[in-house]
């Protein structure tokens, strides 16, 4: 009898382990040869680029059938500000508890105090070649609050769409795209005819084009895995981890308290159904997550597997977690939180709890407009760290371990969309039994 298929969730772990190895050996083996470098920036990286680019052109379509569709699909504009609001509120409070658990767990572990002046110095010296600069320049030219929130309604959606992966690029950006989306949604609600049934079953059909696209990329996604991972390792090795184990330990730390206490708290109390059987059944989404490094990314996944597997309504699941990829951003605001904290206890400066109750509203607020891609969270640390007198370039410290914290801090960020769609659904009278 023929064995059956490899699970595809199989084939990305095979494909996440034999990047973390042949990556780490080597790191090893081949540190100080060039030709490893020339390898890795010609070959292997853009192999995994492959994989990437590729999800990320059916992002732009995605999000807008999505959310345009999910909220059409609700019919009642009571029903959408209802399902709105507590999608917001769900956010606000699970990402503040996030943040202050980062911040109680960098307080007491105190990761960046205990350092050497030589080893300070060696961290330090890797900032001009790092790309620390580039990222405290994008910093330093960002737009006041007032600016920022004028441009989330976009003036061109179609300029937004073109630019919202472009790291230059100053507009409204996704959540722009995500407002304009919205709005068709919302419009299409209002205005039932004929003509607009001929407009949402078109947005059905993109739907349906786009995710068969993201289908057909995921066959490629084991080898992309294995790529990514083995150029994060082959450059990262041992050594920077064990100098910044401690603050990478706060930061897991506190994504596993988070993940692991208050989502299954969640879940079992206000939910009612099993953690365990809740998580068993987010495998792939979760391994999707970790090695994208990408709430974006992942959304095609997670949309499948919150609709079929934990069989929330599409009407939901679309809705919450679309907004959710750049809103519900818990892991990046715990992360955002703890490396400010950190890079303050590797200068040396105390700050004071006001400068720390900046840090934490800072940490929230960022946490809900952050981009859903990979290292989208730099320049937003650059600004607090500025903004608490620690100098911005300082940012370089953490490049090391950054990629590999942001695989975690992904997975957080994912689980708690569907944390929020499984809740909200709850609310809404959806019977949820993961039987």
């Amino acid at each position: 009898m023929p064995k059956p298929p490899l699970a595809q969730h199989n084939k990305i772990f095979i494909g996440l382990a034999v990047g973390i190895v042949l990556g780490l050996v080597a790191n090893a083996l081949f540190s100080d040869y060039p030709e490893l470098d020339w390898l890795l920036r010609n070959v292997i990286s853009p192999l995994g680029q492959v994989f990437l680019r590729i999800i990320f052109m059916a992002v732009i379509p995605l999000i807008f059938s999505a959310l345009a569709l999910g909220v059409a699909e609700l019919g009642d504009i009571r029903q959408l500000g209802r399902i709105g609001g507590k999608t917001l509120a769900f956010t606000l409070v699970l990402t503040s508890i996030s943040v202050l658990i980062g911040m109680t767990l960098v307080n007491v572990v105190k990761p960046g105090e205990g350092l050497t002046d030589s080893q300070r110095q060696a961290l330090m010296s890797t900032i001009s070649t790092s790309g620390a600069q580039a990222t405290v320049q994008k910093a330093a030219e960002a737009k006041s609050v007032v600016q920022t929130l004028l441009e989330i309604i976009p003036k061109n959606p179609l300029a937004d769409a073109v630019g919202a992966f472009d790291e230059n690029y100053r507009g409204g950006g996704i959540l722009a795209i995500m407002f304009f989306s919205l709005f068709v949604g919302l419009a299409l609600t209002l205005a039932r005819s004929e003509r607009t049934e001929v407009f949402e079953k078109w947005l059905q059909g993109l739907y349906d084009v786009v995710m068969k696209i993201i289908s057909m990329a995921m066959k490629l996604a084991p080898y992309g895995v294995a790529c990514l991972v083995f150029t994060v390792t082959a450059r990262l090795g041992l050594d920077m981890v064990a100098m910044l184990g401690k603050f990478v330990l706060v930061v897991m730390g506190g994504l596993l308290i988070h993940l692991l206490i208050v989502y299954s708290a969640v879940l079992k109390y206000a939910v009612g159904v099993s953690p365990w059987k809740f998580f068993k059944r987010l495998e792939e989404v979760i391994i999707t997550a970790f090695s994208t490094s990408s709430s974006n990314v992942t959304l095609p996944t997670a949309l499948r597997v919150t609709e079929e597997k934990l069989h929330v309504p599409g009407r939901i699941s679309r809705f919450v977690l679309t907004l959710g990829s750049t809103a519900n951003q818990n892991g990046t605001a715990l992360y955002e939180g703890v490396t400010v904290l950190f890079l303050a206890q590797f200068f040396g400066a105390n700050l004071s709890f006001a400068q720390q109750a900046t840090v934490v509203l800072a940490a929230v607020l960022a946490g809900i407009g952050t981009a859903g891609v990979p290292g989208g969270s730099l320049p937003v640390i650059v600004l607090v760290l500025q903004s608490v007198g620690v100098p911005g370039e300082s940012i370089a410290v953490i490049f090391g371990v950054d990629r590999i914290l942001d695989m975690s801090r992904t997975v957080l960020n994912v689980t708690g969309d569907i944390t929020a769609a499984m809740w909200v659904a709850k609310s809404e009278g959806c019977e949820l039994k993961l039987e």
